[in-house]
C-alpha cells in the first residue's frame, strides 16, 4: 500500500536541469563537479541531473547511475537533487528510480514513456508501478512534443490521490490549457517546463526559473540542449560536445548565441 509522502524541500524556485559535459566521448567528471559547484554558488534551489538537458537517452545505464552519484557526492547535501529516472520501459524506469532512492536522491523526475504512445490506462499503470516500488517523492514530467503522448489530467489526479509521494508535475505541453482544472482537482505542485509559458504559469501558481529572457533567446537557435551547451562552451565552461544523434549548431547559430550573451552582459564579444 502507498505510504506517507517523504518530507522534501519546497518544489519551487530555480531547478537547474544540468547538462552532461563530455570530453572525447566520455563524461567529463571534473566538469561535472565544477558545474555542480557553480550552480550552488549561483543560488539554485534544486539540481536536476539525467534529464533531457543532460542528454539522458544517450547515457548508458552505468553512466546514468555514475552521473547521479557524482552529482549527489559533489552536492553533499548543500542542495536537494531530483534525479531524472524515466525511460520508455516500465521495468527500467522502476530499476533506475530504485537506484536513485538508494543513492540518496531527494526526488525522481519521471517522464512519460516516449515512443510507445501508451493508452491512458497504460500511463497510469506505468507511473503506478514506479510509485509502488519506491517511497521517493515523484515528479511526473509531461512533455508530449518529445514523448508523443500527453499525460491526461485524470491520470495525474488518480495518481495523486492514490500515491501521496507523487508530489509534482513538470508541465511542458506548450500550453496552459488544463492547468487551472488540474490545480482545482488536486493539490499537486506544478512546475513550468516551457520557458515561453513561464509568466502565464506563474500567474496560475506554478514555480519556475528566473532566466526567462535568456531561455527564450537561446530557444530560437535549436532544440535543447544544443543552444545552452553552445553558450556554455562560448563562456569556457565546457567543450561543445554532444552525443549522436545530437550534433553541434552551425556557425550562424553560434554567432547568434554569442550576440545574445554579449547583449545580456554574460560574455565579452569574441568576434570583432
Amino acid at each position: 500500500m502507498p505510504g506517507k509522502a517523504r518530507e522534501i524541500p519546497p518544489l519551487r524556485g530555480s531547478m537547474t536541469a544540468l547538462v552532461t559535459p563530455f570530453h572525447d566521448g566520455d563524461i567529463d567528471w571534473p566538469r561535472v563537479d565544477m558545474l555542480v559547484d557553480r550552480q550552488i554558488e549561483g543560488g539554485t534551489d534544486w539540481l536536476v541531473p539525467c534529464g533531457t538537458t543532460g542528454e539522458a537517452p544517450t547515457l548508458t545505464a552505468d553512466e546514468h547511475h555514475q552521473l547521479l552519484e557524482a552529482v549527489l557526492t559533489r552536492a553533499a547535501g548543500r542542495r536537494p537533487v531530483m534525479a531524472g529516472t524515466g525511460t520508455n520501459s516500465t521495468a527500467e524506469t522502476v530499476r533506475r528510480t530504485r537506484l536513485a532512492q538508494e543513492a540518496g536522491a531527494d526526488a525522481a523526475l519521471v517522464v512519460a514513456p516516449y515512443y510507445n504512445r501508451p493508452t491512458e490506462e497504460g500511463l497510469y499503470r506505468h507511473f503506478a508501478s514506479v510509485a509502488d516500488a519506491v517511497d521517493l517523492p515523484i515528479v511526473l514530467y509531461n512533455v508530449p512534443i518529445r514523448t508523443g503522448v500527453n499525460i491526461p489530467t485524470d491520470v495525474v489526479v488518480r495518481l495523486r490521490r492514490t500515491y501521496p509521494h507523487v508530489v509534482g508535475l513538470k508541465h511542458a505541453t506548450g500550453s496552459v490549457d488544463g492547468v487551472t482544472d488540474l490545480m482545482a482537482r488536486c493539490d499537486i505542485a506544478i512546475l513550468s517546463g516551457d520557458d515561453p509559458l513561464t509568466w502565464p504559469l506563474m500567474s496560475l501558481g506554478a514555480g519556475h526559473r528566473r532566466v526567462y529572457e535568456l531561455a527564450i533567446g537561446l530557444d530560437r537557435f535549436g532544440p535543447n540542449p544544443l543552444p545552452i551547451k553552445s553558450a556554455m562552451a562560448l563562456a569556457g565552461l565546457l567543450n561543445e560536445e554532444f552525443r549522436l544523434p545530437l550534433c553541434g549548431l552551425g556557425e550562424d547559430a553560434r554567432q547568434g548565441i554569442e550576440r545574445l550573451l554579449v547583449r545580456m552582459e554574460l560574455l565579452e564579444a569574441v568576434h570583432a
